[in-house]
């Protein structure tokens, strides 16, 4: 099988672990190998609400059945989705433009803020990844030497108060204020700041809440927008919270949502203040045809239902906090495995070549990953060096789930000390 998807697929498609897996059916945590094999899903967030959940599945059977259509027809659900995601957000974002993937939603978003600005410059982490679209994927350096480069991008260290400690958020402002100023000397100006508000991509930065409130300051000081991408650390993913970005009190210009929203449904937007989407809405033709189609309006209904009525919010916030306590007991017996990072059910645990070294190993990563594959657990790693083990289960992870991952992590470790 994979000699025949290699023949036919583009070699940019890649495959997790050294044996590969083909799975055949998924079940909310669950995922089911050709051999009927039951794995713990411990790295999917796309399908927030659980593979193959019954309820989106339902809606999405339904209104398939009945009608799909895109957004220049006048729609009921569309509007009363619509009306329901907003009031999850903060009063001033008050509007939402539809598209299909993330990638066409952080496209979007800058071409809005570009309009909006009148500037073209846009600043990012050193390392993020924000889309695949030509634009996206130039704001997107974990994509490597060879993804676009353009003259209106500048790049900047991502916050780290594992070395910064609490001045992380005031000395990554002022490495922003620094880029806002080589953009404005060289003519290009300041048009938006963007930033996954987990930095996932970045080695994945969560601690302490309220590091980012200086640099919304120093964005809208120069008169740029701050866009928080959202398809990562949205739906509560990072524990108490709808957004992420609300972790850190701060309220953003433009707010990037992806699939997660209709579990893994082809749905996407961008959610902002009203003033903001004015002008672009009324100079700028902008038409995505089934951006916002009834189908997929109806699986991000269905997965907002699950979030609230099983009341997962609750349960991500204590069962993330279980998580960390139990990576970090582990981490206390493996001290190759330095920092434990995150919030919710979103952490990233750095792997280091030796006990008390800083010096990365992806290697060792790897092998951490792929023998926790071979127990039917999957995760994946991240981070500027690929060292950082990326623990990002479905949002319906339960108490049960979590025991289990957390035995086969110990279990993995002390296989690997021997």
């Amino acid at each position: 099988m994979v000699q025949r998807r290699n023949s036919v697929l583009a070699p940019s498609y890649r495959l997790f672990y050294n044996e590969p897996v083909e799975f055949v059916r998924g079940s909310g945590v669950r995922l089911f190998d050709s051999h009927g094999r039951s794995y713990l899903d411990a790295y999917n967030n796309v399908p927030a609400v659980g593979h193959a959940n019954p309820r989106v599945a339902q809606a999405v059977c339904e209104q398939m059945s009945r009608l799909n259509t895109h957004t220049r027809y006048v729609t009921l659900p569309v509007i009363e989705y619509s009306e329901r995601l907003v009031s999850l957000f903060p009063e001033e974002l008050g509007q939402v433009i539809y598209a299909c993937t993330g990638s066409e939603a952080v496209d979007l978003a800058l071409r809005i803020a570009k309009y909006e600005t009148g500037r073209q410059g846009v600043i990012v982490t050193r390392h993020a990844y924000h889309g695949t679209t030509t634009e996206a994927a130039a704001i997107s350096p974990s994509l490597g030497p060879h993804r676009p480069t353009v003259r209106w991008v500048r790049y900047v260290d991502a916050p780290n108060p594992s070395v910064e400690g609490a001045d992380a958020g005031t000395l990554f402002a002022a490495r922003v204020r620094q880029a806002i100023a080589e953009l404005e000397a060289d003519g290009t100006g300041f048009a938006a700041f963007i930033a996954d508000s987990i930095f996932s991509s970045d080695g994945l930065q969560a601690d302490p809440a309220g590091f980012l409130k200086p640099v919304v300051d120093a964005v809208h000081a120069a008169g740029g927008l701050y866009l928080a991408d959202e398809v990562q650390p949205g739906f509560g993913r990072t524990g108490d919270a709808w957004w992420g970005f609300v972790r850190h009190g701060i309220l953003p210009d433009l707010v990037i949502l992806g699939k997660p929203m209709g579990n893994g449904m082809p749905i996407s937007g961008v959610v902002g203040r009203p003033k903001v989407l004015e002008r672009f809405g009324n100079d700028m033709r902008y038409f995505n045809t089934f951006g916002g189609n009834s189908v997929c309006i109806a699986a991000a209904n269905a997965v907002l239902d699950v979030i609230e009525d099983d009341h997962l919010l609750d349960d991500i916030a204590r069962i993330g906090r279980l998580l960390g306590e139990g990576l970090r007991n582990i981490a206390r017996d493996y001290p190759v495995l330095s920092e434990v990072r995150g919030a919710g059910l979103f952490y990233g645990v750095d792997v280091t070549a030796a006990p008390e070294s800083q010096e990365a190993d992806q290697d060792g990563a790897e092998r951490i990953v792929n023998a926790l594959r071979e127990r039917r657990v999957l995760i994946s790693s991240s981070g500027p060096e690929g060292n950082v083990l990326k623990i990002r289960p479905p949002l319906v992870f339960s108490d049960a789930d979590l025991e289990e991952f957390l035995d086969n992590f110990r279990a993995v470790m002390e296989d690997l000390s021997k």
